[in-house]
């Protein structure tokens, strides 16, 4: 079959003669001939599947190094691979979505920290924490206060002081007063003390110290969220169940990637090993967000120690059911223990509330 010229087959790839060169260059679309004289470039007609290929995946804004991989793959793996990909750009996009919401507030003047109902908005809250049945030691850390909530779960062998320090760096949050344009930077300037707090507890030289940290602050009429780690934040709102953070854990980007079902990740055997954490060597890099705050609704902290023991429905029949914080957490740390307490667990509840 005769081979097309560049100009040719740029047009009929929708591909620039530019960017095939440049494809060419990098490995990626290498032409069927290439002239030794005037070092033309001709491509075969069945090279055009995989050139329009490379056009939609530039289209999706995949970088040319991924989109080498993707070439290179059976059809089959290749669509998980796209799959996985976009995946992680909506994950990207609702995260810088969700700030760009908060500059655009910042920026037309409105002041996060005051107050959009007609009444002062207030928290009511409890938190507990329990080694489990199985567990020698706790290593969780719960904490509620008139403007801070938070839960770290540590690891290691100094996990428990690490996940201690983690939260003792946020709680100076309770007493300053944060500017509404400084709120996430405020959030993300308290992660960075309570990173070195944990890195200040491991053994001289070790790595033998790290903790999962998720926390909210208070700010009047919204709740600036932080998260790293497998710890969980959940809303429930006008009855409704909801799950407000992603875990950051291997078994979960395989759940986002289509390579496992929910059920499957349940019983994997590396659904603990997480993909971010405080501590040496970890991805420390945070989800940040803004929430809200609306009388009536109630949120959740839980360290994985709930998560893994209680159904979701269970958590959901408690929250629900159950008017004091104090209570709600007493009968979830009951039932995660009434399951086996295979693990430490940890619970804040809270709920936003209008003042008399």
């Amino acid at each position: 079959m005769e081979l097309l010229t560049i100009g040719a087959f740029a047009k009929a790839s929708r591909l620039s003669p530019k960017a095939l060169r440049l494809y060419d260059e990098l490995g990626l679309l290498t032409p069927a001939r290439v002239d030794p004289d005037t070092g033309y470039r001709r491509y075969a007609p069945e090279q055009l599947e995989q050139a329009r290929l490379v056009a939609w995946l530039r289209r999706l804004g995949m970088p040319l190094a991924r989109i080498r991989r993707v070439c290179a793959m059976e059809p089959g793996e290749a669509a998980g691979e796209i799959r996985a990909y976009w995946a992680r750009v909506e994950a990207d996009t609702a995260a810088r979505r969700d700030l760009a919401a908060f500059l655009v507030d910042h920026l037309t003047g409105k002041d996060p920290t005051m107050s959009r109902t007609t009444a002062p908005l207030a928290l009511r809250y409890a938190a507990l924490s329990d080694t489990g049945r199985v567990r020698a030691s706790n290593q969780d850390t719960a904490y509620a206060g008139s403007r801070l909530l938070a839960v770290a779960d540590g690891y290691g062998t100094r996990g428990a002081p690490a996940s201690a320090a983690a939260v003792d760096a946020l709680r100076s949050l309770e007493s300053e007063t944060v500017p509404a344009g400084d709120l996430l930077n405020a959030l993300e300037d308290a992660l960075g003390r309570a990173e070195q707090a944990v890195h200040g507890v491991a053994s001289p030289g070790g790595d033998d110290a790290g903790t999962t940290l998720t926390a909210m602050l208070w700010t009047g009429s919204q709740l600036a969220l932080v998260h790293i780690g497998d710890s969980r934040v959940h809303l429930l709102h006008d009855g409704q169940l909801f799950q407000i953070t992603h875990d950051h854990t291997i078994v979960q980007s395989l759940i986002d990637e289509g390579r496992l079902t929910p059920e499957e990740a349940a019983s994997h055997p590396q659904r603990s090993l997480l993909m971010r954490a405080l501590g040496r060597g970890a991805d420390s890099t945070p989800d940040l967000r803004l929430h809200d705050a609306r009388a009536g609704d109630r949120y959740l902290l839980c360290s994985d120690g709930l998560s893994t023991a209680v159904a979701a429905g269970d958590v959901h029949r408690v929250l629900a059911d159950t008017p004091e914080p104090e209570a709600a957490v007493r009968e979830l740390v009951g039932l995660a223990n009434a399951s086996g307490g295979p693990d430490n667990v940890s619970c804040v509840v809270a709920d936003v509330v209008a003042q008399a």
